[in-house]
């Protein structure tokens, strides 16, 4: 049963969306998809009481995961000393033009 007099507190909808979650997911991911909610709307919170500092605390806070490009060039990295040099450069080379989604 929620407080509902707490100012972070989940509507009706998303209370039934996680408890019908129970059917077809394990608690571990329904409790942790419902912990990330409770720590997103935290977070939210703090960004509005210290707007000054809200981009840095969603950063430090909400890291995003490395892309697939920078997860190619560290794994490039640590595998360049197998590979000759020019098959190296031309991997590095078509890497580095890829956009950074």
């Amino acid at each position: 049963m929620t407080n509902q007099n707490h100012p972070i507190t989940p509507s009706k909808e998303l209370e039934h969306k996680w408890a019908s979650m129970f059917e077809h997911h394990s608690d571990m991911e329904v409790f942790s998809e419902i912990a990330q909610w409770g720590a997103d709307q935290e977070l939210e919170a703090c960004c509005q009481k210290l707007p000054g500092c809200a981009n840095f605390l969603r950063a430090t806070r909400r890291p995003k995961p490395p892309s697939l490009k920078e997860q190619a060039l560290a794994v490039l990295d640590d595998c360049s000393d197998r590979l000759e040099g020019a098959h190296e450069n031309t991997i590095r080379r078509a890497l580095e033009a890829l956009p950074n989604e």
